[in-house]
Protein backbone atom coordinates (compact mmCIF):
# COMPACT_ATOMS: atom_id res chain seq x y z
CA UNK A 1 0.00 0.00 0.00
CA UNK A 2 1.26 3.50 0.83
CA UNK A 3 3.09 3.04 3.67
CA UNK A 4 6.44 0.55 4.20
CA UNK A 5 7.40 -1.99 6.61
CA UNK A 6 10.13 -2.18 8.65
CA UNK A 7 8.90 -3.95 11.72
CA UNK A 8 10.15 -8.04 12.33
CA UNK A 9 8.44 -11.24 10.87
CA UNK A 10 7.07 -11.88 14.83
CA UNK A 11 5.02 -8.48 14.24
CA UNK A 12 1.62 -9.45 13.83
CA UNK A 13 1.39 -6.18 10.60
CA UNK A 14 4.36 -8.48 8.73
CA UNK A 15 1.59 -10.87 7.02
CA UNK A 16 -0.14 -8.09 5.88
CA UNK A 17 2.46 -6.08 4.35
CA UNK A 18 3.65 -8.94 2.32
CA UNK A 19 0.30 -9.87 1.86
CA UNK A 20 0.83 -13.44 2.83
CA UNK A 21 -2.40 -13.94 5.43
CA UNK A 22 -3.65 -16.93 6.40
CA UNK A 23 -6.86 -17.63 7.12
CA UNK A 24 -6.04 -18.57 10.77
CA UNK A 25 -4.65 -14.90 11.35
CA UNK A 26 -5.94 -13.83 14.95
CA UNK A 27 -6.16 -10.35 13.26
CA UNK A 28 -8.40 -11.49 10.94
CA UNK A 29 -10.35 -13.18 13.43
CA UNK A 30 -10.32 -10.25 15.67
CA UNK A 31 -11.68 -8.04 13.20
CA UNK A 32 -14.34 -10.05 12.46
CA UNK A 33 -15.16 -10.46 15.83
CA UNK A 34 -15.37 -7.09 17.42
CA UNK A 35 -16.99 -5.47 14.15
CA UNK A 36 -19.82 -8.49 14.61
CA UNK A 37 -20.02 -7.51 18.53
CA UNK A 38 -20.29 -4.34 17.53
CA UNK A 39 -23.21 -5.21 15.45
CA UNK A 40 -24.90 -6.85 17.98
CA UNK A 41 -24.75 -3.94 20.38
CA UNK A 42 -26.14 -1.82 17.96
CA UNK A 43 -28.93 -4.67 17.23
CA UNK A 44 -29.41 -4.14 21.49
CA UNK A 45 -29.78 -0.94 21.25
CA UNK A 46 -32.27 -0.74 18.60
CA UNK A 47 -34.63 -3.72 20.10
CA UNK A 48 -34.08 -1.89 23.41
CA UNK A 49 -35.50 1.53 22.89
CA UNK A 50 -38.26 0.05 20.82
CA UNK A 51 -39.73 -1.78 23.92
CA UNK A 52 -38.52 1.85 26.50
CA UNK A 53 -41.32 2.75 28.32
CA UNK A 54 -39.11 6.00 30.18
CA UNK A 55 -38.01 7.75 27.31
CA UNK A 56 -39.38 10.31 24.93
CA UNK A 57 -40.17 9.76 21.69
CA UNK A 58 -37.58 11.82 20.10
CA UNK A 59 -35.09 10.19 22.18
CA UNK A 60 -35.92 7.05 21.10
CA UNK A 61 -35.73 8.03 17.16
CA UNK A 62 -32.57 9.64 18.08
CA UNK A 63 -31.01 6.47 19.74
CA UNK A 64 -32.59 3.70 16.97
CA UNK A 65 -31.43 6.38 14.10
CA UNK A 66 -27.79 6.31 15.63
CA UNK A 67 -27.93 2.54 15.84
CA UNK A 68 -29.10 1.88 12.49
CA UNK A 69 -26.33 3.82 10.93
CA UNK A 70 -23.43 2.13 13.38
CA UNK A 71 -25.05 -1.28 11.56
CA UNK A 72 -24.90 0.09 8.28
CA UNK A 73 -21.27 1.39 8.82
CA UNK A 74 -19.74 -1.50 10.41
CA UNK A 75 -21.48 -4.04 8.15
CA UNK A 76 -19.92 -2.16 5.77
CA UNK A 77 -16.51 -2.28 6.67
CA UNK A 78 -16.94 -6.27 6.74
CA UNK A 79 -18.40 -6.32 3.34
CA UNK A 80 -15.46 -4.76 1.75
CA UNK A 81 -12.67 -7.01 3.91
CA UNK A 82 -14.41 -10.20 3.47
CA UNK A 83 -17.27 -10.00 0.47
CA UNK A 84 -20.49 -12.23 1.42
CA UNK A 85 -20.71 -12.10 5.03
CA UNK A 86 -24.41 -11.96 7.25
CA UNK A 87 -26.07 -9.58 7.47
CA UNK A 88 -27.16 -9.48 11.36
CA UNK A 89 -30.10 -7.49 12.80
CA UNK A 90 -31.29 -9.11 15.41
CA UNK A 91 -29.80 -9.97 19.05
CA UNK A 92 -31.61 -13.66 18.90
CA UNK A 93 -28.89 -16.61 19.38
CA UNK A 94 -30.95 -19.16 17.86
CA UNK A 95 -31.62 -16.73 14.43
CA UNK A 96 -28.10 -15.76 14.37
CA UNK A 97 -26.53 -19.23 14.88
CA UNK A 98 -28.38 -20.53 11.53
CA UNK A 99 -27.86 -17.23 9.43
CA UNK A 100 -26.74 -17.46 5.88
CA UNK A 101 -23.94 -15.12 4.28
CA UNK A 102 -25.50 -12.70 1.21
CA UNK A 103 -24.10 -11.31 -1.78
CA UNK A 104 -21.95 -8.11 -1.49
CA UNK A 105 -25.20 -6.50 -4.00
CA UNK A 106 -27.31 -7.65 -1.18
CA UNK A 107 -25.74 -6.42 1.89
CA UNK A 108 -25.14 -3.24 -0.42
CA UNK A 109 -29.44 -3.00 -0.60
CA UNK A 110 -29.55 -3.90 3.10
CA UNK A 111 -26.89 -1.37 4.39
CA UNK A 112 -28.97 1.00 1.85
CA UNK A 113 -32.30 0.08 3.74
CA UNK A 114 -30.88 0.57 7.37
CA UNK A 115 -29.07 4.04 6.14
CA UNK A 116 -32.70 5.42 4.49
CA UNK A 117 -34.56 4.86 7.97
CA UNK A 118 -31.83 6.17 9.81
CA UNK A 119 -31.76 9.37 7.52
CA UNK A 120 -35.58 9.45 8.20
CA UNK A 121 -35.13 9.33 12.09
CA UNK A 122 -32.13 11.50 12.70
CA UNK A 123 -32.37 15.63 12.86
CA UNK A 124 -30.11 17.69 10.65
CA UNK A 125 -28.24 19.20 13.67
CA UNK A 126 -26.03 17.77 15.82
CA UNK A 127 -26.39 18.17 19.51
CA UNK A 128 -22.99 18.21 20.46
CA UNK A 129 -20.35 20.85 19.34
CA UNK A 130 -17.39 18.49 18.79
CA UNK A 131 -19.47 16.12 15.90
CA UNK A 132 -19.33 13.25 17.46
CA UNK A 133 -22.58 12.05 17.67
CA UNK A 134 -24.40 11.05 13.60
CA UNK A 135 -26.41 13.59 12.47
CA UNK A 136 -28.93 13.27 8.98
CA UNK A 137 -25.90 14.27 6.78
CA UNK A 138 -23.40 11.45 8.70
CA UNK A 139 -26.03 8.99 7.16
CA UNK A 140 -26.44 10.92 4.13
CA UNK A 141 -22.54 11.13 3.63
CA UNK A 142 -22.28 6.83 4.22
CA UNK A 143 -24.89 6.75 1.39
CA UNK A 144 -22.98 8.72 -0.70
CA UNK A 145 -20.04 6.45 -0.55
CA UNK A 146 -22.05 3.73 -0.62
CA UNK A 147 -23.50 4.56 -4.05
CA UNK A 148 -20.38 5.15 -5.55
CA UNK A 149 -18.69 1.54 -4.77
CA UNK A 150 -21.93 0.24 -6.12
CA UNK A 151 -21.26 2.03 -9.00
CA UNK A 152 -24.77 3.97 -8.64
CA UNK A 153 -23.46 7.31 -9.88
CA UNK A 154 -26.68 9.58 -10.26
CA UNK A 155 -27.49 8.70 -6.36
CA UNK A 156 -24.11 9.25 -5.27
CA UNK A 157 -23.99 12.89 -7.07
CA UNK A 158 -27.28 13.41 -5.49
CA UNK A 159 -26.46 12.78 -1.98
CA UNK A 160 -23.28 13.83 -2.00
CA UNK A 161 -25.29 17.38 -3.19
CA UNK A 162 -27.61 17.26 -0.06
CA UNK A 163 -24.59 17.45 2.27
CA UNK A 164 -22.61 20.08 0.03
CA UNK A 165 -24.86 22.15 -0.49
CA UNK A 166 -25.72 22.89 3.59
CA UNK A 167 -23.09 25.53 3.68
CA UNK A 168 -24.59 26.79 6.48
CA UNK A 169 -23.08 23.57 8.78
CA UNK A 170 -20.28 22.30 6.13
CA UNK A 171 -17.73 25.07 4.92
CA UNK A 172 -14.90 24.76 3.13
CA UNK A 173 -11.70 26.44 4.51
CA UNK A 174 -8.86 27.86 3.04
CA UNK A 175 -5.91 25.85 3.23
CA UNK A 176 -5.17 22.15 4.07
CA UNK A 177 -3.22 22.88 7.29
CA UNK A 178 -5.89 22.92 10.43
CA UNK A 179 -8.45 20.24 8.33
CA UNK A 180 -7.75 17.21 11.43
CA UNK A 181 -8.72 20.06 14.20
CA UNK A 182 -11.78 19.04 15.95
CA UNK A 183 -13.38 22.10 15.55
CA UNK A 184 -12.75 22.14 11.56
CA UNK A 185 -16.39 22.75 10.22
CA UNK A 186 -15.33 20.11 7.51
CA UNK A 187 -15.50 17.36 9.74
CA UNK A 188 -18.68 15.48 9.09
CA UNK A 189 -18.43 13.02 11.53
CA UNK A 190 -15.06 12.04 14.06
CA UNK A 191 -14.41 9.26 16.92
CA UNK A 192 -13.57 11.05 20.32
CA UNK A 193 -9.65 9.98 21.60
CA UNK A 194 -9.74 7.03 24.43
CA UNK A 195 -9.81 9.83 27.17
CA UNK A 196 -9.53 13.77 26.77
CA UNK A 197 -6.09 14.91 26.48
CA UNK A 198 -5.26 11.59 24.46
CA UNK A 199 -3.81 11.76 20.81
CA UNK A 200 -5.71 9.79 18.44
CA UNK A 201 -4.79 6.20 17.17
CA UNK A 202 -3.40 7.72 14.02
CA UNK A 203 -0.55 9.95 15.10
CA UNK A 204 0.26 7.19 17.60
CA UNK A 205 0.43 4.97 14.89
CA UNK A 206 2.15 7.36 12.32
CA UNK A 207 3.97 9.75 13.43
CA UNK A 208 7.83 8.63 14.02
CA UNK A 209 9.52 10.10 16.70
CA UNK A 210 12.53 8.53 16.75
CA UNK A 211 14.97 6.90 13.97
CA UNK A 212 14.88 4.16 12.53
CA UNK A 213 11.39 3.52 12.35
CA UNK A 214 10.59 0.38 13.99
CA UNK A 215 7.17 -0.46 12.50
CA UNK A 216 6.26 1.61 8.94
CA UNK A 217 7.22 5.10 6.82
CA UNK A 218 5.36 6.46 4.37
CA UNK A 219 6.67 4.92 1.27
CA UNK A 220 8.72 6.86 -1.61
CA UNK A 221 6.64 6.41 -4.41
CA UNK A 222 3.70 7.73 -2.09
CA UNK A 223 5.84 10.95 -1.58
CA UNK A 224 7.21 11.54 -5.39
CA UNK A 225 3.60 11.54 -6.29
CA UNK A 226 2.85 14.96 -4.53
CA UNK A 227 2.99 17.72 -7.40
CA UNK A 228 5.21 20.95 -6.59
CA UNK A 229 3.25 23.37 -4.23
CA UNK A 230 0.97 21.34 -2.76
CA UNK A 231 0.45 22.11 0.72
CA UNK A 232 -0.72 18.44 1.34
CA UNK A 233 2.98 17.66 1.29
CA UNK A 234 3.69 20.78 3.44
CA UNK A 235 1.14 20.53 5.90
CA UNK A 236 0.83 16.51 6.12
CA UNK A 237 3.86 14.95 5.80
CA UNK A 238 6.72 14.87 8.51
CA UNK A 239 9.99 13.52 7.71
CA UNK A 240 12.80 12.53 10.47
CA UNK A 241 16.64 11.64 9.28
CA UNK A 242 19.80 10.26 10.76
CA UNK A 243 22.60 10.28 9.70
CA UNK A 244 22.67 8.65 6.51
CA UNK A 245 18.95 8.45 5.63
CA UNK A 246 15.43 9.69 6.13
CA UNK A 247 11.85 8.73 6.31
CA UNK A 248 8.64 10.49 6.06
CA UNK A 249 5.67 9.41 7.98
CA UNK A 250 1.88 10.75 8.53
CA UNK A 251 1.08 13.67 10.51
CA UNK A 252 -2.56 14.84 9.59
CA UNK A 253 -3.22 14.33 12.96
CA UNK A 254 0.02 16.00 14.73
CA UNK A 255 -0.71 15.79 18.43
CA UNK A 256 1.32 13.17 19.89
CA UNK A 257 2.05 14.03 23.42
CA UNK A 258 -0.78 13.95 26.25
CA UNK A 259 -2.29 16.97 27.95
CA UNK A 260 -5.23 18.85 29.60
CA UNK A 261 -7.20 18.58 26.21
CA UNK A 262 -7.03 16.24 22.56
CA UNK A 263 -6.88 18.82 19.95
CA UNK A 264 -7.80 16.56 17.50
CA UNK A 265 -10.66 13.38 17.14
CA UNK A 266 -10.33 10.40 14.60
CA UNK A 267 -12.22 11.89 11.58
CA UNK A 268 -14.38 9.51 10.06
CA UNK A 269 -16.36 11.38 7.09
CA UNK A 270 -14.41 14.96 5.93
CA UNK A 271 -16.16 17.27 3.33
CA UNK A 272 -13.51 16.33 0.68
CA UNK A 273 -14.80 13.13 0.39
CA UNK A 274 -17.95 14.19 -0.50
CA UNK A 275 -16.15 17.19 -3.59
CA UNK A 276 -14.09 13.82 -4.61
CA UNK A 277 -17.42 11.28 -4.61
CA UNK A 278 -19.59 13.62 -6.80
CA UNK A 279 -16.66 14.32 -9.08
CA UNK A 280 -16.17 11.12 -9.77
CA UNK A 281 -19.52 10.49 -10.19
CA UNK A 282 -20.37 13.21 -12.15
CA UNK A 283 -17.52 12.52 -14.46
CA UNK A 284 -18.92 8.91 -14.89
CA UNK A 285 -22.01 10.24 -16.51
CA UNK A 286 -20.40 12.44 -18.93
CA UNK A 287 -21.04 16.07 -16.73
CA UNK A 288 -17.10 16.77 -17.08
CA UNK A 289 -17.60 19.90 -16.45
CA UNK A 290 -19.21 19.57 -13.05
CA UNK A 291 -16.66 17.20 -12.36
CA UNK A 292 -13.85 19.39 -12.94
CA UNK A 293 -15.58 22.20 -10.68
CA UNK A 294 -15.44 20.16 -7.78
CA UNK A 295 -11.99 18.59 -8.36
CA UNK A 296 -10.59 21.85 -8.80
CA UNK A 297 -11.89 23.02 -5.39
CA UNK A 298 -10.11 20.23 -3.50
CA UNK A 299 -6.71 21.04 -6.04
CA UNK A 300 -6.65 25.17 -5.26
CA UNK A 301 -7.50 24.54 -1.54
CA UNK A 302 -4.13 22.24 -1.63
CA UNK A 303 -2.45 25.01 -3.44
CA UNK A 304 -2.25 23.12 -6.85
CA UNK A 305 -3.10 24.21 -10.13
CA UNK A 306 -7.06 23.97 -12.04
CA UNK A 307 -6.82 21.70 -14.49
CA UNK A 308 -9.06 21.52 -17.75
CA UNK A 309 -9.43 18.41 -19.72
CA UNK A 310 -12.21 16.61 -22.19
CA UNK A 311 -10.92 13.50 -21.88
CA UNK A 312 -12.78 11.33 -19.42
CA UNK A 313 -10.18 9.37 -18.09
CA UNK A 314 -7.81 11.34 -17.59
CA UNK A 315 -9.99 13.38 -15.15
CA UNK A 316 -10.88 10.36 -13.24
CA UNK A 317 -7.09 9.90 -13.06
CA UNK A 318 -6.79 13.39 -11.67
CA UNK A 319 -9.69 12.49 -9.43
CA UNK A 320 -7.95 9.35 -8.19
Amino acid sequence: DELTFWGDNMSYSQPFFSNNILSSDPQVQNYWTSLYNQIYTANAVIEGVQNATHLEAETVERLKGEALFIRALLHFYLVNLFGDIPYITTTDYTINLSVNKSTISQIYMFIQDDLEESIDLLPEMYNDPNRVRPNKYTVIALLARLNLYSESWVKAENAASLLLDNVAIYTTQPSPEFLFLKESPETIWQLQTEAEGYPTHEANTFIIQSAPPYVSSLSESLIESFEEGDLRRTHWVGEISSATNTWYYSKKYKQIDYGAVSSEYSIVFRLAEMYLIRAEARARTGNLSGALNDLNKIRVRSGLNEITTENSQELLDAIL
